[in-house]
């Protein structure tokens, strides 16, 4: 079945929402980092590819960090995942999403989220989309938390967890975190030891595509 186009739930679409179908459906899942202020800059960097067509699923505690007002593209939460369906015949956000997306990347993932998607916990919109999520398909991971959450032996088990269901890690640079300490987070910049890293994101993408 072709993916429906879903109604935007209140924020405007901008140019995203008229892009033809054989575009490069890209969903960006953000989560409750503090890394998630650079949410408006990701997507700006995204957009600038010729092709991509861009949506975002937030969390409702990442909200915290951006003003959506800054994201020209759909936003959706799980508000969006509540009211869209009213019935047993209508769309249900979470896989309608899934079928849309030709790749997802999940910048900054929490230590939270990370726990929840390593577990198989999928309490809200976007961990409900990566536990329907057609593993045919590119899932790139971005983990931002503080040094010692990064430190605590769990996430290094979680994180190989998530590799082992077949995703892509795009690892962490250090860096001067809000807190105060030197540690781990994603980055809009280049890491040193990883030619495919975040630098926007848009490199790996677009080896994905290929």
């Amino acid at each position: 079945m072709e993916p429906l186009s879903l109604p935007a739930p209140g924020i405007p679409a901008g140019n995203s929402s008229t892009v033809a179908r054989e575009n490069f459906h890209v969903l960006v899942g953000v989560t409750g980092s503090v890394a998630a202020l650079k949410l408006p800059l990701l997507v700006a960097e995204l957009l600038k590819i010729p092709g991509l067509e861009v949506k975002v699923v937030t969390t409702e505690r990442a909200k915290h960090f951006y003003n959506a007002q800054e994201i020209p593209v759909t936003l959706y939460g799980d508000e969006e995942e509540w009211q869209l369906w009213k019935g047993r015949s209508d769309p249900v956000l979470h896989i309608e999403l899934r079928r849309w997306a030709d790749l997802m990347v999940v910048a900054p993932l929490d230590a939270n989220t990370l726990a929840k998607v390593a577990n198989g916990i999928c309490d809200n919109l976007l961990t409900c989309v990566i536990r329907a999520w057609d593993l045919s398909k590119p899932l790139l991971f971005c983990p931002a938390m503080n040094t010692a959450m990064w430190e605590h032996p769990i996430t290094a088990r979680q994180v190989e967890q998530l590799k082992g269901f077949g995703y892509t890690e795009i690892p962490c640079v250090v860096k001067k975190l809000v807190c105060g300490d030197e540690g781990q987070s994603f980055s809009m910049a280049p890491a040193p030891s990883s030619p495919s890293s975040f630098c926007c994101v848009t490199t790996e993408m677009l080896n994905c595509q290929s």
